[in-house]
């Protein structure tokens, strides 16, 4: 394997331990056994569990907002609106893995470093979605206000198994016909 090829299977470790266990909860041992290398390997190719962290949370980051650059290819206004939010339910959403570590990327803010990459990245989130869309703050608030529900929802099993409740708040968020 490539030095690249290896950073991206550590990656993928990564953001498994990461969803599972949080940023505090998770050891770069387990991290580096699940990429199958050595702990002293892992840390050559990222400093600290920090950095590596990081990386991750970077990645998601850059992994959403591409899927929502190629679903508004194209469009603009509430046609890209809603490509994205579809593009987003139909690739994303299923990935339990990746929703947990993005919430668990919110609860990590409380270390100014990971804060600042945080707000970073969903700042870009949105300013793509507000420069593509071109629609008023209330539609693209509501349009990230929904994302999020649906990202909690998921993170708790919702989606697959609802619960009478949580049916009656996902047809809130259903768009009318």
């Amino acid at each position: 394997m490539t030095a690249v090829e290896r950073k991206d299977d550590l990656l993928d470790a990564a953001l498994i331990e990461f969803a599972e266990h949080g940023y505090e909860g998770t050891s770069t041992e387990d991290i580096a056994r699940r990429a199958g290398i050595s702990q002293p390997y892992l840390f050559r190719l990222f400093g600290t569990k920090k950095e590596l962290f990081k990386a991750t949370v970077s990645r998601c980051f850059r992994e959403t907002l591409e899927v929502f650059q190629r679903a508004a290819e194209g469009k603009r206004g509430e046609e890209a609106l809603k490509a994205m939010g579809d593009a987003y339910v139909e690739k994303l959403l299923s990935d339990r893995t990746r929703l947990r570590a993005q919430m668990h990327a919110y609860s990590a803010c409380d270390d100014g470093e990971i804060c600042e990459l945080v707000r970073n990245g969903y700042g870009d989130l949105v300013a793509y979605v507000e420069r593509v869309s071109g629609l008023p703050a209330e539609a693209v608030t509501r349009f990230f206000a929904t994302g999020m529900l649906l990202n909690v929802f998921a993170s708790m099993n919702l989606i697959e198994r609802p619960e009478p409740w949580s049916e009656r708040l996902l047809e809130g968020c259903r768009e009318p016909e």
